[in-house]
């Protein structure tokens, strides 16, 4: 008898977005005059740049070529862009070797699917609030065990605060962690970890022979040069972390997906011996997965040019305009917010400690906008609410004028 994972059975609730859609819409249909303007979701609204798209363009003019064609290429990515993209983090002083990069559909699914090659008794820590793939699937994986209702976490989790007293940004666990999940800068807080911080966990890590999963999805949005971008700057980070990165929300690519993840052959396990992992991970991406698109990996170099680099930097500046308009109107209105200047995300604690739930359907009925409730991130999110910079300007400046006019504080 085929019987199915029962691990789906403790998920905690359906996915944070879609939650929100559900209950955007039913207002929608009950208020079908009400226009809803939308700062919740970070996806990307501004189009791709001329160098992005001339470099797709290219690439689909040679698939129709039979001289041209080509077929399935490496599933770890086209060598061109892996060599691009080694080259980048040169430039920003971290070593990291083309055959080390994998290319694929995204950062989401990496962290994913990374998972998968590790032991199913490992330790998992997260950071808390956190992006909601890193618990959900190793809920799925059979790693978090069940769900306590009454705290709102998973008793298997090691959860690690981020709260406005240590600055959003955890101290190491103070037990065993195998698998650490970091997000820097952070979604949903907008909180970008020092060097100092990061050399606590890389110790940390290499000490208990743990690894660190480490997100960067947003690390072309930080301005001060004296924070780093990966984790490959801090010495000895290359033997115990695992780095992610997403073409999302760096060249826009949310729609069209492509990402990559660094698995250092120098990474050193607790049971595995050096470059054990590159290969388990090698090994199960050629069994998985038959190689990012063509078309897109095309897309991808062209950003990583000179000229790529350029326009996509003038995008993030638009959006963390947005993000600067953001923090001025809370502001403004004596509401305490944190994030919004080296990342797109502002980060507001709930006016009168409201649940962010309540808030939520606050700020929808009163001035129609929709943002991201804290404790959908985790129980320490809970207080706390997520306003996206993703936006048209004129979008983000009509829901902000809304909110100064209608939301009652």
């Amino acid at each position: 008898m085929a019987k199915l994972n029962s691990n789906y059975d403790k998920l905690a609730a359906g996915y944070l977005f879609p939650e929100i859609a559900r209950r955007a819409k039913a207002f929608a249909s009950a208020h079908p005059s009400v226009k809803i303007l939308r700062m919740g979701i970070g996806d990307t609204t501004e189009p791709l740049t001329p160098t992005i798209v001339k470099g797709l363009h290219e690439r689909v003019d040679l698939l129709a070529n039979r001289a041209t064609y080509t077929g399935y290429g490496d599933s770890e990515g086209e060598l061109p862009l892996r060599e691009a993209i080694a080259a980048d983090y040169a430039t920003r002083g971290s070593t990291v070797n083309a055959d080390e990069i994998f290319v694929s559909d995204g950062a989401k699914p990496d962290t994913g699917n990374i998972q998968t090659i590790f032991s199913e008794d490992a330790i998992v820590a997260v950071q808390d609030p956190a992006y909601p793939v890193y618990v959900d699937t190793n809920v799925i994986a059979g790693r978090a065990g069940n769900f306590d209702a009454s705290r709102g976490l998973y008793e298997r989790i090691v959860y690690m605060p981020c709260n406005e007293d240590n600055g959003f940004f955890p101290s190491v666990p103070s037990g065993k962690a195998d698998i650490i999940y970091l997000c820097s800068p952070n979604n949903p807080t907008g909180n970008v970890a020092t060097r100092e911080q990061l050399t606590a966990f890389v110790a940390y890590a290499r000490q208990h022979r743990a690894v660190i999963l480490f997100d960067a999805a947003y690390r072309d949005y930080i301005k001060d040069p004296t924070l780093p971008r990966s984790i490959y700057e801090i010495e000895g980070a290359r033997e115990c972390a695992i780095e992610f990165y997403s073409f999302s929300k760096g060249a826009g690519f949310t729609g069209v997906r492509l990402g990559w993840c660094v698995i250092p052959k120098t990474l050193v396990l607790e049971d595995g011996d050096i470059g054990k992992t590159h290969r388990l991970w090698t090994r199960r991406q050629n069994t998985y997965f038959n190689g990012a698109s063509n078309i897109v990996q095309a897309g991808a170099l062209a950003a990583l040019t000179p000229a790529g680099k350029a326009e996509c930097q003038a995008t993030i500046d638009y959006y963390m305009q947005n993000a600067a308009l953001i923090r001025s109107t809370l502001q403004d209105l004596h509401i305490r917010c944190f994030g919004g200047d080296n990342a797109p995300y502002v980060w507001l604690k709930t006016p009168g400690n409201m649940k962010s739930w309540d808030f939520f359907d606050k700020l929808l009925s009163e001035a129609h906008v929709v943002g991201t409730p804290g404790s959908g991130f985790g129980p320490s999110g809970e207080g706390y609410f997520r306003l996206s910079s993703f936006g048209h300007r004129e979008n983000i400046e009509a829901a902000l004028q809304s909110v100064r006019q209608n939301l009652k504080l």
